[in-house]
């Protein structure tokens, strides 16, 4: 059957189906209360990262004139508007779920969160004290005048009041301000005094907003409402081929938060007329405008004080050990009597910590291989590495510069790794490494063995700790040896058609025979349906945008296999 009769969804929507599904959790109601005050500010942070990493190429492609081809089959014309309606109704039912049901049950155990606007008479001196003595020093209220209209600028995902105001001694003439909130430095909810048995919670918002004759003296405020500016987070990183790609990187890290705008969130009650105003200060377009409500920023609800006192989260399960690891003493023996699986987070990431912190100071160990996509903030895993250099060990890190919202830390790692002593492998031009490879080079008695790691996730401590993934241990001679294969790749850091055929039997690597090998392993279930034997395939992914491999899968299931897809978005 040919390709165009499948049916395919865009990318695009299919995500935004993705983070509808995180919303539903916050609907439900057999979670937690405060679980589902964490999906909603999931759901809120991930739509962020649209805004800022998707929504760019859908305004700037969609609006392309162009024939029939791929690109406008990635992009149609309709794209742009079908996101931004499919955006708003979910903004909708975030707010129902939120104030309909979220609030009603934090009032139910008794925590009032303020969410009108409206401060108890109770809390009015608390506030305003509050604001005095530790807000007020942090706030840069701006008037919007023409000469600083191209002065001005809006921080990425920073949240603003935009204020009416008329000056003293000119009645009836309206003129506008910007003031941030400083929510990136401060708490963004005040926990208040209780009133009886309730306690009550107000955003660092509010507690601005009733105070801003403090900020305009003399002067009569007749409005505020809430915007956020969100940019475009893509960097252009075209010439890579040439030069230092690490320093043109931290030159890029400079302007991220400079990017063009994709998106001006605002508060519904914001008058027609103060609309038009801030469009055309801030010069955009009609699809960038997005109505919002009266609050912007909320994945910081996951951050909301809970002081009930009563257990409103799911019980934390403590990670299960592994039996087979915890019988030997050598991390190195226990993977040598039999390969090993890790399933994250149900087990415990302590035995990847171990492999790394094992192979840094046992004498035996020589070399070190490794890639890193994400890293910890404050990673045990590059420590363990640095560790390992300074005890005289050959280590070889490949460093994936280009892991997006992650590239400083990488860049930070990678210096300090180099000057302990650890050679550097950074990005290869006009390709992201996603491998998560590590091997250990042994010797063992007067003979070399060696030992990989391979894992789905990131060898990252932090969200190995919520994030389900998997990592494989083996000796297997067959498995280390083409490990080594990979690395010298990576060491040369050319274009795979440039390096030539690699011959990979054991592992599937992207760009050299993953997809071949996928499409004989179809084949072969496809072949078993026919004649009549069990077929089955289970896929379990990300994202699955291939459109080759998806009209694979299409004919496969048509043939009478059976096909799972468990797919992110």
């Amino acid at each position: 059957m040919a390709e165009k009769k499948y049916v395919f969804l865009n990318r695009d929507l299919s995500w935004l189906s993705f983070n509808y599904r995180v919303l539903l959790e916050a609907a439900d109601r057999s979670v937690p209360l405060y679980n589902r005050l964490s999906f909603l500010s999931i759901f809120s942070s991930n739509l962020d990262e649209f805004f800022r990493v998707r929504m760019p190429s859908i305004l700037a492609f969609t609006g392309i004139k162009a024939k029939k081809t791929a690109l406008r089959d990635e992009y149609p014309l309709t794209l742009a508007k079908e996101v931004q309606e499919t955006v708003q109704v979910h903004l909708e039912e975030f707010g129902r779920i939120l104030s309909k049901e979220i609030l009603p049950e934090l009032e139910k155990n008794s925590i009032h969160l303020c969410y009108d606007g409206k401060i108890k008479k109770e809390h009015k001196e608390r506030v305003r004290e509050y604001f005095l003595t530790q807000v007020l020093s942090f706030l840069q209220p701006v008037i919007l005048r023409k000469h600083n209209q191209n002065v001005f600028f809006l921080e990425n995902n920073v949240i603003y009041f935009l204020v009416e105001i008329e000056f003293n001694g000119q009645p009836g003439k309206t003129h506008y301000a910007l003031v941030n909130i400083p929510s990136g430095d401060m708490p963004r909810f005040l926990q208040l005094s209780p009133i009886g048995d309730v306690h009550h919670i107000v955003f660092l918002d509010d507690v601005i907003k009733a105070n801003l004759t403090e900020l305009f003296l003399g002067h009569v405020v007749k409005g505020a409402w809430s915007i956020k500016l969100t940019r475009n987070a893509e960097m252009e990183l075209q010439d890579e081929f040439a030069g230092d790609i690490a320093e043109k990187i931290e030159k890029q890290l400079e302007k991220r938060d400079a990017g063009s705008a994709t998106r001006l969130l605002f508060d519904k009650e914001l008058p027609d007329a103060a609309k038009d105003f801030l469009q055309r200060y801030l010069q955009l377009h009609n699809e960038e405008m997005v109505e919002g409500g009266r609050y912007h920023n909320l994945k910081d609800l996951g951050d909301l004080p809970n002081p009930s006192g009563k257990k409103l989260t799911y019980d934390k399960w403590p990670p299960i050990p592994h039996p087979g690891f915890n019988n030997h003493s050598s991390i190195f023996e226990s993977i040598s009597e039999s390969e090993k699986i890790l399933h994250l987070p149900y087990q415990s990431y302590n035995y990847v910590l171990r492999f790394f912190n094992e192979a840094a100071i046992d004498p035996a160990v020589k070399e070190v291989c490794v890639t890193l996509y994400r890293v910890a903030a404050n990673s045990h895993i590059v420590n363990a590495l640095i560790s390992a250099a300074k005890n005289g060990k050959k280590v070889v890190v490949f460093v994936e510069l280009k892991a997006r919202f992650d590239e400083a830390n990488n860049l930070k790692w990678s210096k300090k790794m180099k000057a302990a002593g650890v050679t550097i492998i950074n990005s290869i031009p006009d390709l992201k490494v996603h491998a998560k490879v590590a091997l250990v080079k042994r010797k063992e008695n007067n003979t070399w063995k060696n030992y990989s790691v391979m894992a789905t996730g990131n060898f990252n401590e932090t969200t190995g700790k919520f994030y389900g993934d998997h990592v494989f241990f083996s000796a297997d001679d067959r498995l280390s040896h083409e490990s080594a294969m990979l690395f010298d790749y990576l060491q040369s850091r050319k274009q795979p058609k440039e390096y030539g055929k690699i011959a990979f039997r054991h592992l599937l690597v992207s760009q050299f025979n993953i997809l071949s090998r996928f499409n004989k392993m179809i084949d072969r279930e496809i072949r078993n349906a026919k004649k009549g034997k069990e077929a089955r395939i289970i896929i379990k992914v990300n994202n699955l945008q291939e459109k080759k491999m998806i009209s694979k899968l299409y004919k496969a299931s048509i043939a009478g296999v059976k096909v799972d897809v468990i797919a992110r978005s």
